[in-house]
């Protein structure tokens, strides 16, 4: 896991440090953004699953 730093982002001017994906409501690991022919995001750990509308 060598690009965990990719994974949040770092607001200089209040010194703060933001998780950019979503949190798993269920497990409250990370999830994983998929971009494939249905967009959705994925918890790995416990199968948790929300789907992307398209128009948004």
């Amino acid at each position: 896991m060598a690009e965990r730093h990719k994974l949040y982002e770092y607001d200089y001017g209040t010194r703060k440090i933001k998780l950019k994906n979503k949190v798993c409501p269920k497990c409250g690991r990370v999830m994983a953004f998929h971009r494939d022919s249905r967009p959705r995001w994925h918890c790995g750990h416990c199968g948790y699953v929300e789907y992307v509308e398209e128009g948004k």
